[in-house]
């Protein structure tokens, strides 16, 4: 026989079990499924300030403190300008509340999400890969198909489906809605490094932005004294490769003397990981009895560290639609639709800044800050993650892309050259890439 269930939650990840912890708390009957078992790697250790609220709010703001590194800032650092390194603190933005995050290991960041969820009543199933599943006619919900680790089978029977299968897009997949973002689509290298040179005293856990010629680099410094190094590069860079992943990656450090210098005496102590196409959204967000969140509906770029903000937004988001869906039904559809314009508020707001990071007057920006008009607070904003609330920001971000484009415009050869190089690499980036660590 089906387990009965009021909502199936596709996904154990941070949208997942924060929605399936609020409808627990709510009385619902959850089941979260998660294909593997916490703790599970993952990549994104770096937090954004507005994450703290919503720790609180789920009870969990103890657990993550006492595995979290503090992060009070971000530093950007280029090989185009003469001031070579650019520092921000949160402390700095608009809203003064929030001066810091945290880096997490996400192993050990995503149990506490999945084990409060599981405190609060959600039941839970690991290593169960969910496979199949049939809505039911007039929204009556859906049937569920998932196999254990042992093999064998089990069917659910839920009355709603939220999809927080992260990178797997479940549904996105099953409905052929899930495309490839033709405006910004990276590929990425990463690794894990003891003994990288980190920066002094209370910046030492600011994370770190390293631009180079093919993209940018993330450095995160974690608490257990290892620390996080990516590459974000462009397609075209990542089909260079003819050596395995490794070899590859330490050569893409090489491109970054800076980056270099602080990994000059660290060891990697992991196995280097390249993904390609990273970047996609889904052409909706909703059905009639179901929804996706995360990583599941769209991810554009790790630049600003919004994944999991993001994801965990979604998940309160989530939790409030499906009450008004199952408690309401007359009022379901409106629901949705707030859901859904919502959920895409995030995505769009950090999407314009994302485009254009490796654009040179952005970096021109980035470099050489100026709070005209609030315009650095703003800024600061956007990255600490504060783009739901009350904060007045909007006027002075109009007023930082408004002077990002009259700069373009005042560069207009080397704006028109950089569109050129980039249309150019754009046409290789249809064939397959290798990934993995072969």
């Amino acid at each position: 026989m089906a387990t009965q269930c009021d909502v199936l939650v596709i996904g154990g990840g941070p949208g997942g079990s924060t929605a399936g912890a609020l409808l627990a708390e709510r009385g619902y009957r959850v089941v979260i499924a998660e294909k593997s078992r916490h703790p599970r790697f993952h990549i994104g250790e770096s937090l954004l300030p507005a994450n703290l609220p919503l720790f609180e709010r789920l009870g969990v703001g103890e657990a993550v403190r006492a595995l979290g590194m503090m992060k009070w800032g971000a530093e950007f650092v280029s090989p185009w300008h003469e001031k070579a390194r650019q520092e921000f603190q949160f402390a700095e933005a608009w809203n003064k509340d929030m001066p810091y995050a945290y880096q997490v290991r996400r192993a050990d960041f995503d149990t506490i999400l999945f084990r409060n969820a599981e405190a609060k009543g959600a039941m839970t199933r690991e290593g169960c890969r969910v496979q199949d599943v049939t809505f039911l006619e007039e929204g009556a919900g859906a049937r569920v198909s998932a196999r254990h680790e042992d093999g064998s089978v089990e069917d659910f029977e839920a009355r709603f489906l939220i999809d927080a299968s992260g990178r797997d897009t479940f549904l996105g997949n099953r409905f052929h809605m899930k495309r490839r973002n033709p405006r910004h689509n990276s590929s990425a290298l990463y690794g894990h490094f003891r003994g990288a040179v980190r920066n002094d005293g209370r910046a030492e856990g600011n994370i770190s932005i390293f631009w180079f010629e093919h993209g940018w680099f993330w450095f995160i410094p974690l608490a257990d004294g290892t620390t996080s190094v990516g590459a974000v590069v462009w397609p075209y860079y990542l089909k260079q490769r003819s050596k395995p992943v490794e070899a590859f990656f330490r050569d893409t450090v090489a491109l970054c003397p800076a980056l270099a210098e602080r990994l000059a005496g660290a060891e990697l102590v992991s196995e280097v990981s390249a993904t390609g196409n990273f970047s996609y959204g889904c052409d909706r967000s909703y059905g009639a009895n179901y929804v996706l969140l995360g990583d599941a509906f769209s991810f554009i770029d790790p630049v600003f560290s919004s994944g999991v903000m993001l994801a965990m937004h979604g998940g309160f988001l989530a939790a409030d639609a499906v009450d008004a869906c199952l408690s309401k039904p007359s009022m379901a559809l409106r629901a949705l639709r707030v859901y859904d314009r919502k959920l895409r508020q995030g995505p769009r707001e950090f999407s314009w800044f994302i485009y254009r990071v490796n654009h040179p007057t952005m970096r021109d920006l980035f470099m050489g800050p100026r709070n005209i008009f609030r315009v650095q607070e703003a800024l600061l904003s956007v990255l600490a993650g504060d783009i739901f609330g009350d904060t007045p920001i909007w006027r002075s971000l109009a007023v930082f892309k408004g002077l990002y484009y009259l700069n373009s415009l005042y560069h207009f050869r080397r704006s028109v050259q950089t569109f050129r190089k980039r249309r150019e690499r754009r046409r290789s980036e249809e064939a397959p890439l290798m990934t993995g660590s072969e």
